[in-house]
């Protein structure tokens, strides 16, 4: 839909038929039609932008379906929307082609008949009914408040295991065929049979009691009566194959991100379909103006304040770079990328390595809790931690590269050179005088065989905290009872001290037991608190506390 569900190599290859067609509406002048009323209308919008109280749709699709969610009819047209199309490297519509198309005013009645009586049906449905509550709106009409059902919220319920939920996403996961992806006639169509397979007794789960009765609820409501003309209904040209991409920067770490990760314990639901949205406008690792402008619009559709859109941006990013850390380095493309990204939505470019480090941390954590206990019988001193970096030189090219390998799972890091932070130089001595060995002998860095690495990749320990490694550790008072109560109740309502990754970061460097995300503990801001001598202002901000008594 829109700017949604761009789909990157992940299409079904199943035989999976397409939804039929119905010839009465296809590309000719036709009279008015009307479905039988009762059931879904799944609806989808190609659009010139984000934001629905500023850009247009130019293109519209229609599926009735029964209340089983099986398709009766569908229809679709070009719209003219009076002004330039938009970004036609997304939906693939030119000017040209929309020309001669009705605009919207002179389609609304026969959209108004295809809508009234049904349930609405779209995926990320807030961004599709805004845009036609904002046609209602200017051709002169009220688009009433209509029960709907979002098969991208929805997908929680039915898909719950996935990491992304784009059209396509859904699509792949349910063995669903979707042809002319970004056309509003394919989106819909997917859209209506992932419909059918929620409303499916025999899918994955029962369907919602609540989702099955929407279109008796729909019946009830009451729709404009608004004049229907006959129409030179225009159909987009047809396309060839879609050519898929190869994945590369942003848009493989955009791929599969979980962007269920991104959002902090409390954060509105809408949240998800922002950055949904987010990711599709960051994917080719550029923000334009247009689209910078529209991301506020964009926040008001999903009824997102700005606290909440920077807690957003924030989490985004610090999921980003989880997944850049995840098989334990980061490459100067991903770094240049994460920039990118942390620019578009207005961070600096200190916050990448706040983030990345954040992420570290993390993945370090976690891996640590793998970790095996040293045997009694250990002969190898120091063990090797999760983070340290080694290096090779020499050695048979097949056992090097089984040997980087099993570093890189267990949480090293294998550098291409020595330097004074290098923990180990694995080599099987032949030749002593490469730089790398060189290099090891001038910084006393430990030189060991393959044989003994492989030991101490074995047995490699979790990570010293920073706290442990810090003299003397800092001493963090304790709050006064009336700091503690007072933080206590502006804590419940998301009002810190300082940003969450800041208080984190505080916290584990003075070895406090903190997570990587979600609510933080009311004792951790308070101590923050106190230890920058920062008290909670009564109207929700922070103020540094008078040294003076």
């Amino acid at each position: 839909m829109g700017i949604l569900d761009r789909i990157r190599g992940r299409l079904s290859t199943t035989n999976t038929p397409p939804l039929p067609r119905q010839p009465s509406d296809a590309g000719q002048h036709t009279a008015p039609f009307a479905p039988p009323v009762g059931g879904f209308a799944v609806v989808d919008v190609e659009t010139t932008g984000l934001v629905a109280s500023r850009d247009r749709v130019v293109e519209v699709a229609v599926i009735a379906t029964d209340p089983f969610g099986r398709v009766v009819d569908e229809w679709t047209t070009l719209v003219n929307p009076g002004g330039p199309v938009g970004a036609t490297k997304i939906h693939g519509i030119t000017a040209g082609e929309v020309r001669r198309a009705p605009r919207f005013a002179e389609l609304i009645g026969e959209m108004n008949a295809r809508l009234a009586g049904r349930a609405l049906v779209a995926h990320n449905a807030r961004f599709d009914l805004g845009f036609l509550g904002s046609e209602y709106e200017r051709a002169g009409w009220a688009m009433p408040t209509c029960p709907h059902l979002c098969t991208f919220e929805a997908s929680w319920i039915y898909l719950p295991r996935l990491d992304r939920r784009r059209l396509s996403d859904c699509c792949w996961a349910t063995g669903i065929r979707l042809d002319n992806a970004h056309s509003a006639l394919g989106d819909a169509r997917a859209t209506a049979t992932l419909l059918m397979s929620y409303l499916d007794r025999n899918f994955g789960r029962p369907p919602e009691p609540d989702h099955l009765h929407l279109p008796a609820h729909a019946a009830e409501v009451t729709w404009p009566v608004i004049p229907r003309q006959a129409l030179n209904v225009t159909l987009r040209r047809p396309a060839g194959p879609t050519p898929v991409p190869a994945e590369t920067g942003l848009a493989a770490l955009l791929d599969d991100l979980p962007l269920s990760s991104a959002i902090e314990e409390g954060a509105p639901t809408n949240t998800t379909g922002y950055l949904e949205l987010l990711a599709e406008v960051l994917e080719d690792g550029v923000l334009t103006d247009d689209e910078a402008a529209s991301l506020a619009g964009l926040a008001k559709t999903y009824s997102l304040s700005r606290e909440q859109v920077d807690a957003a941006h924030r989490g985004f990013l610090l999921a980003l770079a989880h997944k850049a850390i995840e098989d334990g380095k980061v490459t100067r493309d991903e770094r240049q990328e994460l920039l990118a990204a942390a620019q578009a939505i207005g961070f600096t470019d200190g916050i990448v390595k706040a983030v990345l480090d954040e992420a570290r941390t993390a993945l370090a954590e976690q891996r640590g809790k793998g970790c095996l206990p040293l045997p009694d019988s250990w002969l190898h001193g120091e063990p090797l931690r999760i983070g340290e970096g080694v290096a090779f030189t020499g050695c048979d090219e097949l056992l090097r590269a089984r040997l980087e390998g099993r570093a890189q799972a267990a949480g090293l890091r294998v550098t291409g050179s020595v330097s004074r932070k290098t923990a180990v130089l694995v080599t099987d001595g032949v030749d002593p005088y490469t730089t790398k060995a060189q290099a090891a002998r001038e910084f006393k860095t430990r030189i060991v065989t393959p044989e003994v690495f492989a030991e101490l990749v074995h047995y490699v320990q979790p990570a010293k905290t920073e706290a442990a490694t810090r003299t003397p550790a800092i001493t963090v008072p304790s709050p006064t009872p009336a700091t503690t109560a007072r933080m206590a109740a502006t804590t419940t309502d998301s009002t810190l001290p300082a940003s969450g990754p800041t208080i984190r970061a505080w916290a584990r460097a003075n070895g406090l037991p903190v997570g990587v995300r979600g609510r933080l503990a009311t004792e951790i801001v308070n101590a923050y608190a106190v230890a920058h001598r920062l008290d909670m202002d009564p109207t929700g901000g922070t103020a540094a506390r008078n040294p003076v008594s």
